[in-house]
């Protein structure tokens, strides 16, 4: 029971921070030249319903969050996200 409450959802996060910083290599999203919307890089997230009840819950969002408090994505003026690879090493994954 203390793995499925703690251990999991912990490792869970873990991961999806490490997926959501290959998103952005992986669209170059390094810069604020290269700086891309949530929806250019698939993180958007989806809409509410019934059907949310019966899938597994997504991480990436939280994860988003994570690295943008970290201040490891940084946002331009308007909207556009992108990764810091500078501020990488203050997160410990």
């Amino acid at each position: 029971m203390i793995l499925a409450f703690f251990i999991l959802p912990q490792w869970r996060i873990r991961r999806a921070i490490r997926q959501v910083i290959e998103i952005f290599r992986e669209y170059e999203a390094n810069r604020p030249s290269t700086a891309k919307t949530l929806e250019q890089l698939g993180l958007r997230q989806e809409r509410g319903g019934l059907l949310v009840l019966f899938r597994r819950r997504d991480y990436k969002k939280l994860a988003l969050d994570i690295l943008i408090r970290a201040q490891a994505i940084q946002q331009i003026e308007d909207g556009r996200l992108y990764l810091l690879e500078e501020e990488l090493w203050q997160i410990r994954l």
